[in-house]
C-alpha cells in the first residue's frame, strides 16, 4: 500500500527536476527574469502551472509503466495454477461490485506483505501483490487487501493525488520564486533582471517550502486510507478486513522483521506528535477501530 505513494511521489519529483532542468535550458525560465523591479507573476503562474501540473499528470500517466519497473511485477495474462485463477476472479468480481473495469493483476517478489495500486484511469488500472503478502495470508484476508486496492481505483485516488500534489508543486514553485526576488531584492539589492542569490534562495526555499507542503499531501494520503479500509469493508467483509489488518500487525511485531519492512511502514507506524505529519497511513490501530466504527 505504501509502496503506491512511493512510487508516485518518486516519480513526481523527478519529472519535476526533469522539466525545470529542460525549461531552463531552453531559456524558458528567462521569461521570468524581469528587467524592473516588479516580478512578472502572470509568467511565474503560468511556468509554475506547467511544471507543477506537468509533472504530476506526467507522473500519473506513466504510473503503471514505472510502477512494473521498478517492482519487477508480473502481470498475470494466462493464470498458470489455481492460486493465480483465483487473484484473478477475486479481482473481477470486486472490479465489477465497484462499478470499474478490469484492472491488470500482477505479482511481484518481495519478502514484505505488500500490495499497491496505480493506473492514470480507473478502468484501466493495476493491482498488485507481493509473494510475502501471498505466504503470510489467507484467503479471506488476501481477498481484503485486493479489495482494499479495487477500492482505490473505484475511488479515484490516483487522480486526486495528483492533482493535489500538481496544485501544491504550483503554489510552492511561485511562492519560491517570489521569496528569491524578495530577498534578490531588499537584502542584495538587485536593481535589474535577477543576481546569483534570487536562484540560490528560490531553490532553497522551494525545498523547505516542498517539505511543509507534503504534509497536506500526507494528510490525504492517510484520509485515503480510511476510505479504502471502508470499501474493502463493503466488498470483501468488514471482518476480513479487520483480520487482514491484524495479520499485518502481526507481521510487523516479528523479530526478524526484513529490513525493507521497516522503511516501507505499510502499517503507518505509530509515532506521535509532528513526525505523525509526515505519516503516509493512518496507524494499523486507528485503522481497525474504525472499521469496527462502521455500521
Amino acid at each position: 500500500m505504501l509502496k503506491r505513494m512511493g512510487l508516485f511521489l518518486a516519480v513526481n519529483v523527478a519529472v519535476l527536476l526533469v522539466l525545470s532542468i529542460a525549461f531552463s535550458l531552453l531559456g524558458i525560465e528567462s521569461l521570468l527574469d524581469e528587467q524592473g523591479i516588479g516580478l512578472n507573476m502572470q509568467a511565474v503562474l503560468v511556468y509554475a502551472l506547467v511544471i507543477g501540473m506537468g509533472g504530476s499528470f506526467i507522473s500519473l500517466a506513466i504510473s503503471k509503466w514505472t510502477a512494473k519497473r521498478m517492482t519487477g511485477a508480473r502481470v498475470i495474462e494466462n493464470p498458470s495454477n489455481d492460486a493465480e485463477r483465483w487473484l484473478v476472479e477475486t479481482v473481477r468480481q470486486q472490479a465489477s461490485a465497484a462499478g470499474i473495469g478490469m484492472p491488470e493483476v500482477a505479482v511481484y517478489e518481495a519478502p514484505d506483505p505488500n500490495a499497491f495500486a496505480t493506473g492514470a484511469r480507473r478502468n484501466s488500472a493495476l493491482v498488485a501483490v507481493s509473494t510475502g503478502l501471498l505466504q503470510s495470508m489467507d484467503r479471506d484476508a488476501v481477498e481484503a487487501v485486493l479489495a482494499h486496492e479495487v477500492s482505490h481505483v473505484a475511488n479515484g485516488d490516483m487522480i486526486t493525488l495528483a492533482l493535489i500534489q500538481g496544485i501544491v508543486n504550483t503554489f510552492v514553485i511561485v511562492l519560491s520564486r517570489v521569496v528569491g526576488h524578495v530577498v534578490d531584492r531588499v537584502v542584495f539589492k538587485t536593481e535589474r533582471g535577477h543576481g546569483p542569490a534570487f536562484w540560490v534562495v528560490s531553490i532553497v526555499a522551494q525545498l523547505v517550502l516542498g517539505i511543509f507542503a507534503s504534509v497536506i499531501v500526507f494528510w490525504f494520503s492517510r484520509q485515503r486510507e480510511f476510505r479504502a479500509d471502508s470499501g474493502a469493508a463493503r466488498l470483501a467483509g468488514r471482518n476480513k478486513m479487520i483480520a487482514a489488518l491484524e495479520t499485518l500487525r502481526a507481521s510487523a511485531a516479528q523479530p526478524h522483521l526484513p529490513d525493507q519492512m521497516a522503511a516501507l511502514g505499510i502499517s503507518g507506524g505509530s509515532r506521535g506528535g509532528i513526525s505523525r505529519l509526515f505519516m503516509t497511513h493512518p496507524s494499523i490501530e486507528e485503522r481497525i477501530e474504525a472499521l469496527e466504527r462502521m455500521q
